[in-house]
């Protein structure tokens, strides 16, 4: 079913910057609730006797249950709309959060699924809605600033987090936020009867054609290229995100307090660099040479993340946590709408489902692997290191498609005088 275009949104519509600041502010709320336990996992991991290093695996059962819920969160949008299935999203994100405040690992692993499955279906659903109020010459800057919210969430994480952790303990932390995510969602009711105007209560939930997508991004060799760099990138952001303050706790001697902040600067940059890259990519680069650019700006800081040490001079580090951030978090905006280029006619809903399942894919195999490897090297430092790895791949990758789009243009001759 095609997307509606701002063209024939009906005249009752709500405004484009009333949708925009509703789904922003939802996509911040779900993504600080995904990273509140990643940012409090020293202080967990102590109370609870375990390693630090198993937050991987709670972001990898995480983002396994937001894949499942991707692949549903459009026809659930269209079959109740966007911004119910968004406040049910912060609802799931909410008692997850409560499961978590349990001293059982069980209880936990449970509501890692449970947040999952409620910031799975955020991405449609949010989507959605900014397609049917955006007007076509204002959708890169709308877009651009609705992705701006994963960042700001990880952002208000690392800031406020830690110093209510060592204000009120982690359960109660954990707590908090789980009603912070209730009452998010009992906010968005009274927006209900006017952005929830076009569902469809009687769209089948059609199971059978989850898969399209991933089929056609397949079948399509530009689409796949661009899948497997999602792949690869977003296994570099969620370690970054996910270990940046066990790293700079455990390896640099820093407080929670002070590596929740570095985390926050790298999260600042992020919101950032979605917009800014974007507008470089619209200006000046285009978008391939943009992604190439990000990529080469990824492996530099990842090795230079791995090389801060305690006595590293406090601007340096922040110089640091703005390039990790800027080009490990900032790469969503510009893969986004080189996606939606090459996407076939009218498939543009499709193509980007259908890459997101292996955006989601490098999150759920990139925690556990960088755990796995900084449990094995006995250092955080050689995970991170690690990280330009699958940089440096996305970059050949990236630079491989782009000589071959090279030779595959027409050459222009001109004749001589």
């Amino acid at each position: 079913m095609a997307e509606p275009t701002a063209s024939a949104q009906p005249a009752a519509a709500p405004g484009v910057w009333l949708s925009l600041a509703v789904t922003t502010a939802i996509q911040v709320m779900t993504s600080m609730a995904l990273l509140t336990l990643p940012v409090m996992a020293p202080e967990v991991a102590k109370a609870l006797g375990v390693s630090p290093a198993l937050v991987g695996g709670y972001v990898a059962v995480a983002y396994i249950a937001a894949m499942i819920g991707s692949l549903v969160g459009g026809t659930l949008v269209r079959r109740m709309g966007a911004i119910r299935v968004s406040q049910m999203g912060l609802v799931c994100c909410g008692f997850g959060l409560a499961l978590c405040a349990s001293s059982s690992l069980p209880a936990i692993v449970l509501g890692a699924l449970v947040i999952g499955m409620g910031y799975g279906p955020i991405t449609p659903a949010s989507s959605h809605l900014l397609a049917l109020t955006t007007p076509a010459h204002r959708m890169s800057l709308v877009f651009s600033i609705k992705q701006t919210g994963v960042p700001a969430g990880g952002m208000l994480a690392g800031a406020l987090i830690p110093g209510a952790l060592l204000l009120v303990g982690w359960q109660a932390t954990l707590l908090a936020m789980a009603v912070v995510c209730m009452l998010w969602a009992a906010l968005a009711q009274p927006l209900r009867a006017s952005l929830d105007a076009d569902r469809q209560p009687g769209q089948a939930l059609a199971l059978g054609a989850l898969l399209r997508p991933v089929r056609m991004v397949l079948r399509h060799k530009g689409l796949a290229a661009l899948a497997l760099c999602s792949f690869l990138f977003s296994a570099v952001q969620v370690s970054l995100t996910t270990y940046l303050v066990t790293f700079l706790n455990d390896s640099l001697a820093m407080s929670l307090v002070a590596a929740g902040a570095a985390l926050s600067v790298s999260q600042l940059a992020g919101v950032v660099g979605r917009i800014a890259w974007g507008d470089v990519a619209d200006r000046w680069l285009g978008a391939r040479s943009t992604l190439i650019a990000l990529s080469a700006c990824m492996v530099a800081g990842c090795l230079l993340t791995a090389m801060l040490q305690p006595d590293t001079p406090r601007w340096w580090l922040w110089v640091v946590m703005a390039l990790v951030g800027a080009s490990g978090i900032g790469w969503n905006g510009v893969y986004l709408a080189e996606v939606a280029r090459q996407a076939p006619s009218g498939q543009t809903s499709a193509a980007t489902g259908g890459t997101l399942l292996f955006t989601f894919m490098g999150v759920v195999f990139g925690a556990p692997a960088f755990g796995a490897l900084s449990s094995a090297a006995g250092s955080y430092r050689v995970g991170f290191a690690a990280l330009a790895v699958p940089a440096a791949v996305a970059l050949g990758v990236l630079l491989w498609r782009a000589r071959r789009a090279a030779r595959s243009a027409p050459t222009v001759t001109t004749s001589q005088p």
